[in-house]
């Protein structure tokens, strides 16, 4: 158990230096525009690197057992997909046929789906059979996919709100006895330290910056949403109860839900890149982004703790579905008045006012 987190992280921090030559020798960069805003050509080989860290990890110190082995090729092919669209760019609708597609794989090798909603309503489980499970699942495996490749804006983000995820999920499958899948999450985190490091500039400086990209945005919402079907199903481990793993990815969750929402109502594709995310938000009422990566992250850890908490006290479904209905109502009328809030806060941070609304 003390070896496969030890080797992920080991193999994490090799394969980003390994890969980060070759990235620059196929121009497998990120290049900066209107909506990236960071300096110089940037290696973007983080999600390749934590997808073989952990791929090699499990296969040298593990019985890898059908379920994994159906969960790693529709990794790969996230992975293949991902690297792709860094370099060549590729269009949404296909990108998200393929997310479409992956989830189908992984829905009727393994039967994995959404078939229990939980006693969200106090009136018993809601269960939900057939196509209808299907289309559910798909549309939460998608959803989750694009929940965490959203929130990658600003260095150290994407893999802190993974880390908060991987953190509660590890906690409640140990707690609940499967070492396995409490060894999965923690061989995810250990994968992540040294991407998250790299990215922050830590301890090598700007000089050797990578960047997640496409490739592991994708893997990181395809694992967690993979992991919170099988927590929280009756017919799989049954850890968790459905609405918590609402809490779990609460942040990433609301965050893409309010940002497609003011998009259509703009008029403008869901799925058209701006700079109007939670992130994006902070850093024009005036944090640094250090101080924006620790403050999305201490919001997420605690959502994240409401739903251990709900978990660990036996709190109702009902009201924590209530609970965060209202979060999540309260997030989105913030969001949606944000310029006024973001003016007086700078006016008592005392910065000049935004020169343009962005609600």
């Amino acid at each position: 158990m003390f070896l496969l987190p030890l080797s992920s992280l080991l193999l994490s921090f090799v394969l980003l230096f390994a890969l980060r030559r070759l990235a620059v020798s196929i121009h497998l960069v990120d290049i900066p525009n209107h909506c990236k805003k960071h300096e110089g050509e940037v290696p973007v080989i983080g999600g390749i690197a934590i997808y073989f860290a952990v791929f090699f990890s499990s296969l040298l110190f593990t019985d890898v057992d059908h379920t994994q082995w159906v969960y790693f090729l529709c990794g790969a092919i996230l992975v293949a997909v991902g690297v792709i669209d860094d370099k060549f760019d590729i269009s949404v609708r296909v990108r998200m046929l393929i997310q479409v597609i992956t989830s189908l794989v992984i829905i009727f090798s393994v039967d994995i789906s959404l078939v229990c909603l939980g006693n969200i309503v106090g009136e018993g489980h809601v269960d939900i059979d057939g196509w209808v499970s299907y289309f559910v699942t798909v549309i939460a495996i998608v959803g989750a996919i694009n929940a965490f490749n959203m929130v990658d804006g600003i260095d150290g983000l994407l893999g802190g709100l993974a880390s908060v995820t991987f953190t509660a999920l590890g906690l409640m499958f140990f707690l609940q006895g499967n070492a396995t899948l409490a060894m999965i999450c923690l061989m995810y985190i250990a994968a992540l330290v040294p991407y998250v490091l790299l990215n922050l500039g830590i301890p090598f400086g700007q000089r050797y910056k990578i960047f997640m990209g496409d490739a592991g945005s994708m893997l990181l919402g395809f694992t967690v949403v993979w992991l919170l079907i099988l927590a929280s199903q009756p017919s799989h481990e049954d850890v968790i109860n459905p609405v918590t793993a609402l809490w779990f990815i609460a942040l990433p969750l609301m965050d893409m839900a309010t940002i497609m929402v003011r998009r259509v109502r703009k008029g403008q594709s869901p799925f058209k890149p701006d700079r109007e995310h939670l992130h994006h938000i902070c850093q024009r009422i005036g944090l640094s982004s250090r101080m924006t990566l620790v403050f999305i992250c201490s919001l997420a850890s605690f959502f994240a703790a409401i739903g251990v908490f709900g978990e660990l006290y036996a709190i109702s479904e009902t009201m924590m579905f209530m609970a965060f209905l209202v979060l999540f109502a309260v997030y989105f009328s913030v969001i949606s008045h944000i310029f006024r809030i973001t003016t007086k806060v700078r006016a008592m941070l005392g910065k000049s006012p935004l020169s343009e609304e962005i609600a």
